[in-house]
């Protein structure tokens, strides 16, 4: 979900990822393997150096928006108060009811998720080679049926 992080006391330090940027964060779930990102260890993560960083740092009376699907990294530089409001923007159904906080996948997300597990699933029933190439098959046609025109 969208949310505002309002610094109340204290600085802390944010480091925001746009979700165009997934691919080079090394994602495991929804978090990255990547845990120091100010020094990463290029030989095992080499694509994270690729992640274009916005950063910014809160002092006391800040406020700062942080989008929907933004990766986020949060230091705390000295002790302070931090509170985030979040708010849902779709509609009501696209949201798994038990979700409180907004930390789970939108449903169709998770659906589409699950689907593409037991198709991989699927997939290993057959030699390395053929798997291989109707994995390919799969994600061309994933890009050319679901990646947006818009951010390209």
């Amino acid at each position: 979900m969208d949310n505002v992080l309002i610094q109340v006391t204290g600085k802390k330090r944010v480091v925001l990822f746009c979700p165009r940027d997934a691919q080079y964060l090394y994602l495991s779930g929804t978090k990255s393997e990547v845990l120091n990102i100010d020094n990463p260890d290029l030989a095992k993560y080499p694509l994270f150096s690729k992640a274009r960083r916005y950063e910014c740092s809160l002092k006391a009376g800040d406020v700062l928006f942080i989008p929907a699907l933004w990766f986020h990294n949060v230091l705390s530089e000295e002790f302070g108060v931090g509170v985030n409001v979040f708010w849902r923007h779709l509609p009501s159904e696209c949201y798994d009811k038990t979700d409180t906080y907004g930390n789970k996948d939108p449903t169709a997300a998770s659906r589409a998720a699950q689907i593409l597990d037991r198709a991989i699933k699927t997939l290993a029933e057959l030699p390395e080679e053929y798997r291989d190439f109707y994995a390919r098959r799969m994600v061309l046609h994933i890009q050319e049926k679901a990646y947006s025109k818009n951010f390209e």
